[in-house]
Order: C-alpha cells, then sequence, then structure tokens
C-alpha cells in the first residue's frame, strides 16, 4: 500500500531550467567565462547548488576567486530570480488533488537548496499541502544518498514499501534504490526516458494522467 509519494522538484514538478540558466550565466559573464545554452543546464543541475555552478565553470572552478564570485553572483541573481519564469508541469496539479483525495500523502525532497523550495511551491501550487518539502538540508548527505528520505519517512511513521518516490534523472533512480522504495521516472524532466531506463527505472510516464495511474496500480 502507498501511503506518500514523494517527488524531485526540478524537472519533476517545476521547469526551473531558465532561471537556473539565467543566474548561472550572469556569474559567468561576471568572471568573464564562457556561458552556456539553457539546453546545457539539463546535465549540469540535479546534484546541488555547488555542482552546478563547478559542472558550468569546467576546469575554471579550480580557480577560488573565480569560483566564488560565479557563486556569490549566482546566490544573489538565483535569490531574486527563482520564480522569474519557472513554471509548472502539465497536468501536475491535478496529479497532486487526486494523490489527496485518494488519500496519499503528497512531499517533495529536492537537491535544490532549502530556501528555494517553498517559494517556488507556494506560488507553482498554492492550493495543494504538502505533508513535507524539503530541498537540501545541512544535516543531511545530498541525493542520491537515502538520509534525507529515510528521515522524511520516519518522521511520519512510512515504512519504505509504503513510499514510492518520483523524479526525473538518473540521481533520482538511485536515491529511490538506496532507500529500498518504489520508483517512478517522468519522461517530461532535464534527463529524458533514456536516462532514467538505463539507471534502472521500473517505469517511466509521459504523462501526469500516467503516474496516476501507475501509483494506483502500485497501490493495490
Amino acid at each position: 500500500m502507498i501511503k506518500i509519494a514523494v517527488f524531485d522538484l526540478d524537472g519533476t514538478l517545476v521547469n526551473s531550467l531558465t532561471d537556473l540558466s539565467q543566474s548561472v550565466n550572469k556569474g559567468l559573464k561576471k568572471a568573464g567565462l564562457p556561458t552556456h545554452s539553457e539546453e546545457s543546464y539539463k546535465h549540469f543541475v540535479g546534484n546541488g547548488r555547488e555542482l552546478l555552478v563547478k559542472r558550468a565553470m569546467g576546469k575554471a572552478c579550480d580557480d577560488a576567486n573565480s569560483f566564488d564570485l560565479v557563486w556569490q553572483t549566482f546566490n544573489r541573481e538565483y535569490s531574486a530570480h527563482c520564480n522569474d519564469n519557472t513554471s509548472s508541469y502539465p497536468g501536475c496539479d491535478r496529479l497532486l488533488s487526486k494523490l489527496s483525495e485518494k488519500g496519499i500523502l503528497t512531499a517533495v525532497l529536492s537537491n535544490k537548496p532549502d530556501e528555494f523550495v517553498g517559494v517556488i511551491l507556494k506560488k507553482l501550487y498554492p492550493d495543494h499541502s504538502f505533508t513535507e518539502a524539503w530541498g537540501k538540508k545541512a544535516e543531511y548527505a545530498p541525493k542520491p544518498d537515502r538520509q534525507s528520505l529515510t528521515a522524511m519517512l520516519g518522521i511520519h511513521g512510512i515504512k519504505p514499501e509504503e513510499c514510492i518516490y518520483i523524479g526525473d534523472s538518473d540521481v533520482d533512480v538511485i536515491t529511490a534504490q538506496n532507500a529500498n522504495v518504489k520508483m517512478a521516472g517522468v519522461s517530461w524532466g532535464f534527463r529524458g526516458r533514456d536516462e532514467l531506463v538505463g539507471a534502472g527505472a521500473p517505469f517511466v510516464a509521459d504523462t501526469a494522467e500516467e503516474l496516476f495511474d501507475y501509483i494506483c496500480d502500485c497501490d493495490e
């Protein structure tokens, strides 16, 4: 029986690529480094803020002054503009409502800095109440480590077999495997079906409706 559906955020519930890429590119430009296309950032995100910046900088991140300049600029720009272009994916609002109607709790677990998660969800899903909404917290290792997901379930007395984790990348597949929970991938995110299948995702949804049906099947 599924008691909770835990979602990744970026690339799963929200398309944040424009705001992320523009904020990092402003830092790169200030440091005199090459900027990247928005499409390139699909492969930079997913493992937290520090790796996002380092991947965008390439070998230039080894220079402490350059890294600090890009890092500080990104943090400042993203704090001011994290919701300028970020949007929800089609059907996800209805998906969340239907899960609640079925009595399944919903939560968010992301590697995005924790301070941004609630701000984004409040704007894009204002009518939905998440049981938990966590970004990267200092006390837990980032995904794909299982620490944060295991802790979240523990707070609510939910067993691993009563949880399904939903995401768009190999990081999400491995997170679910490490935490010994069920998993579903979504093809509409940043990484696509091939990466999810290659990482071992047991199911990849092309629409929110397909995802809801799969979660319900797992609940039987």
